[in-house]
């Protein structure tokens, strides 16, 4: 089938993720290639000291979205999206929305960038001897009690954004495996919450006297390919606005970022590892075996078929350096020439491979907003340097690029020096790596490996998700997850790799220790 075709058979896949800057939309066909998509601009709000999208911002954002992808597929094929094979949502993993009886939000939606849980995943990371990290929707809700909030009392469901989404499109109370585990930890056996964990929660709150237990108000827990529900009349008119869009049509189970990411990049199996660098940056290495001791800078998660994953999550990645280059762009406004963003990013970015491999001494801290790997509860963004420091531009900028992947070198260092895990191909994809070439080399160099970049990088985790709703209706050999994707996705197609150079990476480790030594500039400026 052409396109066109595809559309108007209602044979074309849709996946939506609501990642922190944008919603995305991309329409893929049955051979899984992308054929249209939409966007909507979006910023978080720090309202009353805590990270959070309002609920008609959640929702003007998604029909925008989707209104932008129906707008794509007018322009390009003079048809109407009428009907869906299948849908898939995805969304920035955790954080914490809780319900009350009436289906109302009891409290505003809080965000994965926000800290303020430090005493509760400290305690909760003692009772389950597994690190709790304080994004976690546990975490959340622990930090709530200890607060002695009263809306704690009122809770019949809690989730995270990607099932909130799917729960209003389906009425299914549902959330995959991969964003389930950073509800509370998952158990890969039964691929489902732990329940030594849960009974050891219940425990510890049971004096509250609350009506509620934990897996009472926790979304049902699913691996891809299982059933999550279809699209409601209420979900269609909910989704699309203009009223064409038909329900009825399946979705699979709803995941975080983490997953989709995993799925973009074809690594779910075993000794593959993805790293995903946009406004946060995450690495996710597929686990053989689990860790032989818990580590506050390692999260355990799983892919969206439940097998194990060592995640390092950092809150900042290109937020800061990105206002750099605007600054920049600014200056080309004030002289008046041309402004094209690609060419300023592509110039500055090639500009910064040609500075010291040590970056000269100048160091750059890019944190916007805390960052737990690097035991910080706020950010300051700081660039910091020495009288004597070699400050030029090209220093500046590899100073700012190898600032948004400096706290996953902290983490992966964990992983590959302490616990010796093995892993034969990382594959990034994200707005690091738009500019081809760059960023792929200073991944390489912070984590001393090969980096492989596929063309679909840039299609993300809409992408993904959409693999995962195909991976729903398409699976007709019962191929596992990641034989699925090798097979019949990624056809053996592992992308353009680049290399470490001994000189990128003794630069690297030199610039580390710098950026490890000066972190107390970093704290004194938050104190």
């Amino acid at each position: 089938m052409t396109a066109k075709q595809t559309i108007e058979a209602g044979k074309a896949i849709l996946g939506i993720e609501f990642g922190s800057t944008r919603i995305k939309a991309v329409l893929i066909d049955q051979e899984n290639k992308p054929i249209a998509q939409g966007s909507h601009e979006w910023e978080n709000q720090l309202v009353d000291g805590l990270w959070t999208y309002g609920i008609d911002r959640i929702w003007y954002g998604l029909q925008d979205c989707y209104a932008d992808l129906r707008k794509n597929v007018l322009a390009e094929y003079d048809c109407e999206i009428e009907q869906l094979a299948a849908i898939g949502i995805s969304a920035m993993m955790h954080g914490y929305m809780a319900f009350g009886k009436d289906e109302k939000i009891l409290v505003p939606f809080r965000t994965w960038r926000n800290t303020n849980t430090g005493e509760a995943a400290g305690k909760l990371s003692n009772l389950f001897n597994y690190n709790i990290p304080l994004r976690w929707s546990i975490s959340h809700l622990y930090q709530c009690i200890l607060n002695g909030d009263e809306h704690v009392k009122e809770i019949t469901y809690l989730t995270t954004l990607a099932g909130y989404i799917h729960w209003r499109l389906t009425g299914e109370k549902v959330l995959g495996i991969g964003d389930a585990s950073g509800m509370i930890p998952v158990d890969p056996e039964t691929k489902n919450y732990n329940a030594e964990m849960v009974e050891k929660f219940n425990q510890l709150i049971a004096p509250k006297g609350y009506d509620w237990k934990l897996e009472d108000i926790l979304p049902k827990c699913l691996v891809a390919g299982q059933e999550a529900g279809t699209l409601t009349a209420h979900g269609a008119e909910r989704l699309d606005i203009s009223g064409h869009l038909k329900p009825g049509c399946p979705l699979c189970p709803p995941e975080g970022d983490a997953g989709t990411g995993m799925t973009a990049t074809n690594a779910v199996k075993q000794r593959t590892g993805n790293v995903s660098a946009g406004t946060s940056s995450f690495s996710m290495i597929v686990l053989e075996h689990d860790l032989s001791k818990p580590n506050e800078m390692i999260d355990m998660v799983t892919t969206p078929d439940g097998s194990l994953v060592a995640m390092v999550h950092c809150n900042n990645c290109t937020s800061d350096i990105n206002a750099w280059v605007k600054l920049f762009k600014e200056y080309q406004e004030l002289l008046g020439l041309p402004i094209d963003m690609n060419e300023i990013y592509g110039k500055l970015y090639n500009h910064a491979l040609t500075g010291n491999a040590d970056c000269g001494g100048v160091i750059s801290y890019n944190y916007i907003s805390g960052e737990p790997v690097a035991g910080l509860s706020d950010g300051r963004p700081i660039v910091l340097r020495e009288h004597n420091s070699k400050f030029n531009l090209a220093n500046f900028m590899r100073a700012n690029l190898y600032a948004t992947v400096a706290v996953l070198k902290l983490g992966n260092d964990v992983l590959f020096k302490e616990e010796n895990v093995k892993v034969d191909r990382i594959t990034g994809h994200g707005g690091l790596f738009k500019t081809p070439g760059v960023g792929q080399r200073v991944l390489a160099a912070a984590l001393n490996s090969p980096i492989s970049v596929m063309e679909t990088a840039g299609e993300g985790g809409a992408w993904g998700i959409a693999l995962l709703a195909g991976y729903l209706i398409n699976n007709h050999r019962n191929l596992s997850l990641a034989d699925y994707l090798e097979e019949i996705v990624f056809a053996g197609n592992t992308g353009v790799e680049i290399a470490p150079t001994a000189e990128d990476v003794a630069g690297f480790n030199a610039y580390i220790e710098n950026y490890k030594a000066e972190l107390k500039v970093e704290h004194a400026a938050i104190s």
